[in-house]
């Protein structure tokens, strides 16, 4: 039977799978504020240089309403509670 190394600190353990969860949720968060700030850039040159389209930009500023709502939703994850 194959013998399976457990580390002697069961936090060590658990850290680093929330390492890994926390580099994650970082990456995300970067990944969708980037998107958010194309958005910005996108809706302001269909206003200025091309006729009006309400329904294309209406969908994109609701994209970005959504994509403001996730990074606030992965900001407060990422901030540890404080209930001590």
């Amino acid at each position: 039977m194959p013998k399976i190394s457990v580390p002697a600190d069961k936090d060590s353990l658990y850290g680093s799978a929330m390492l890994t969860d926390k580099d994650n949720l970082l990456r995300r968060l970067h990944a969708l504020r980037s998107e958010h700030r194309d958005l910005d850039t996108v809706i302001a040159r269909i206003t200025e240089h091309s006729p009006l389209d309400q329904l294309q930009i209406q969908r994109l500023k609701k994209r970005k309403l959504g994509l403001k709502d996730e990074i606030a939703w992965l900001e407060s994850r990422l901030i540890p509670d404080r209930t001590a």
